[in-house]
């Protein structure tokens, strides 16, 4: 079993014109890639990825969301994704993941935030390198902290192998988060929890969980089974599992307006703004 790479850019192209209607804070002309600022970010195996892509906000910063993309792909078609639905006071983070050979994929040399051996819920899993990466997002989140944004204003997300590690990372950070976007993922070293969460500061976060229920690589009944669990990491009240008719391995429209709903309600404008 093979993951098809590339996934956030062929879904920003579909949804591009269609979420032009649906943002008002820019027109279509302001959504390329050229409106992206660069950010410094250094990977922990000593590999340098290239800057992340960055959706700037409208006005003055007082949120921001960091999202990472699946297997294969790039921080890019994500960012033009995010670009289709901004909110005037967050910035979107989107960073590249260092290209490393990748077991599942015949050790093709692939951007991978850690290895996957396989997609099966008794799979090896790359504990080094998870944690690694982990690591190197909290890393992350302190950066935006020293730029003038609290880590309760963050917001984690990301597809497949991003949201799971950004699940991950969430559910063991110091840092206090406004929640996470969990897109067709999975909960990785599940069997460390709950001991890997025990001095969490993140119980209480809002989770937000989209799975499509057609996904061959994902499949639905692990979203399902990862939602389950992580009930009994957090609130169960704050997590919410949302499944979509019909969707494979992917995202799609109405999965990306639900999305933006949820980081509204978990990064509201400040008062102040």
């Amino acid at each position: 079993n093979c993951l098809d790479p590339g996934s956030g850019r062929k879904f920003a192209k579909v949804i591009r014109g269609k979420f032009c209607k649906i943002s008002n804070a820019f027109p279509p002309g302001l959504l390329g890639i050229d409106m992206f600022l660069p950010l410094r970010y250094m990977c922990g195996n000593n590999m340098s990825a290239p800057l992340p892509a960055i959706v700037p906000a409208a006005r003055r910063a007082t949120a921001a969301v960091i999202f990472l993309h699946g297997l294969g792909d790039s921080g890019h078609g994500w960012a033009d994704a995010f670009a289709g639905i901004r909110i005037p006071h967050v910035k979107y983070i989107c960073p590249h993941a260092p290209s490393m050979p990748v077991s599942l994929n015949m050790r093709m040399s692939m951007p991978s935030w850690f290895d996957i051996y396989g997609l099966s819920p008794d799979s090896l899993e790359d504990e080094v390198g998870i944690k690694r990466a982990s690591d190197n997002l909290k890393a992350l989140i302190d950066q935006e902290v020293k730029n003038g944004i609290p880590s309760h204003r963050i917001l984690l997300g990301g597809f497949s192998q991003g949201g799971a590690l950004s699940l991950y990372t969430a559910l063991t950070a110091h840092q206090k988060l406004a929640g996470v976007v969990a897109l067709s993922c999975w909960l990785p070293l599940r069997k460390s929890f709950p001991q890997a969460s025990a001095n969490s500061v993140n119980k209480d976060m809002h989770v937000l969980q989209c799975h499509g229920d057609a996904d061959p690589l994902v499949p639905f009944i692990f979203g399902s089974m990862t939602s389950e669990k992580i009930k009994t990491l957090v609130n169960p009240a704050n997590v919410n599992f949302k499944s979509y008719r019909g969707l494979p391995h992917s995202a799609c429209p109405e999965e990306m307006v639900d999305v933006k709903r949820f980081i509204e309600k978990a990064l509201p404008a400040i008062s102040s703004e």
